[in-house]
């Protein structure tokens, strides 16, 4: 008996074992991967059964990213981007269809959020010397010949011809507040084409993707930096096929007396933005994403809250200083009326996140 029965356990260790191999065999396989485009580390981590092909597939991703850049940089002079620039102010230029259609729809955000959202910032930027520099004061003269040139409206498209002009010299587009997102979105169209159903793709932290959720979660878990202490967690979201895009006057900022001017511009008033610590846009794709966390960052409060109304499937969180508790958090979607009590207080509900 005790030969039958030490058989029958040593068959069970074996059927356990091979059960354990099989579930093992059977996990997604990570892979992750970091690369330096658009100036700033793009990370995409990446699930799937072919560990051969996950490498190639996160190659393929990160080729997208560059030719993104290369299409629409505006620091690159041989960037379609910047013949725009050069050249739209002496008349009508062809454009290849990506690039037009999607300045036009960036226009579109610049005519919902009535110009608080505006790609013309370009002399903007260079005035306050944040194109290739820290950023500087400028001169009363140099703001005033700067704003002279900003406005989407000085942007034409002829839908019919495929071209774009200038109606002012000195007009520039600058795409960097968005084509990070958009970037974000090719990746995630090229990931769902290779058959990925479970990625995350972060560029550089102010837009990540979650595609799908990763093995054994109901999504990715992110974490949104303190607005002030960047060493801590101001709070955790999760991600699954949902964007997040965070903007912060803390990632390009010089101080004058006691004042910090950041690089996050209102484009009609030539201004940086006072008031805001940082923004973080939770919707659909990079590309909105990008886009609103400058609009909800530039808006005003009243304005804002109508503005969301017409976005059901975004949430908006914007982290303001607070002289008692350094930061406090408004979700402007759920307390329309702002905010009173310190975010390490509350827990955010309605699939946003909890905080730490």
């Amino acid at each position: 008996m005790e030969k039958v029965k030490s058989g029958k356990i040593s068959l069970l260790i074996v059927i356990l074992m091979c059960s354990a191999f099989s579930l093992q065999k059977n996990r997604p396989i990570r892979y992750e991967e970091s690369r330096i485009s658009m100036a700033c580390t793009y990370t995409i981590v990446v699930y799937g059964d072919n560990s051969q092909s996950l490498p190639q597939i996160a190659a393929a991703a990160f080729n997208e990213i560059d030719r993104i850049d290369r299409l629409m940089s505006h620091y690159k002079e041989e960037s379609p981007l910047s013949r725009i620039n050069r050249e739209a102010a002496k008349g009508p230029v062809k454009v290849e269809p990506e690039l037009f259609d999607f300045i036009g729809e960036c226009l579109k955000y610049s005519r919902e959020s009535e110009g608080a959202f505006d790609i013309t910032v370009g002399p903007l930027m260079k005035a306050w010397g944040f194109f290739r520099g820290e950023g500087r004061m400028p001169t009363a003269a140099e703001l005033s010949e700067a704003r002279r040139k900003i406005g989407y409206r000085h942007v034409i498209l002829d839908y019919n011809a495929g071209t774009i002009r200038f109606d002012l010299p000195g007009v520039e587009l600058d795409l960097g507040g968005i084509a990070k997102g958009y970037a974000v979105d090719r990746v995630a169209s090229l990931l769902k084409e290779k058959g990925i159903k479970s990625a995350l793709i972060n560029a550089g932290g102010s837009t990540i993707y979650g595609l799908g959720s990763p093995p054994d979660s109901s999504g990715w878990e992110v974490k949104i930096q303190d607005p002030v202490d960047h060493e801590k967690i101001a709070s955790t979201v999760h991600l699954k096929n949902r964007s997040l895009s965070i903007s912060g006057s803390y990632e390009k900022f010089f101080e004058i007396d006691g004042v910090r001017y950041s690089h996050i511009m209102d484009p009609r008033t030539g201004m940086p933005v006072q008031g805001v610590l940082s923004v973080a846009i939770l919707t659909d794709s990079g590309t909105a994403g990008d886009a609103l966390d400058n609009v909800f960052y530039v808006m005003e409060k009243k304005s804002s809250r109508a503005y969301l109304r017409r976005l059901p499937r975004t949430d908006v969180l914007i982290f303001l200083p607070d002289s008692h508790r350094r930061w406090r958090m408004v979700d402007l979607k759920r307390w329309p009326a702002g905010l009173r009590s310190s975010p390490r207080d509350r827990k955010i509900e309605h699939g946003i996140g909890s905080h730490l």
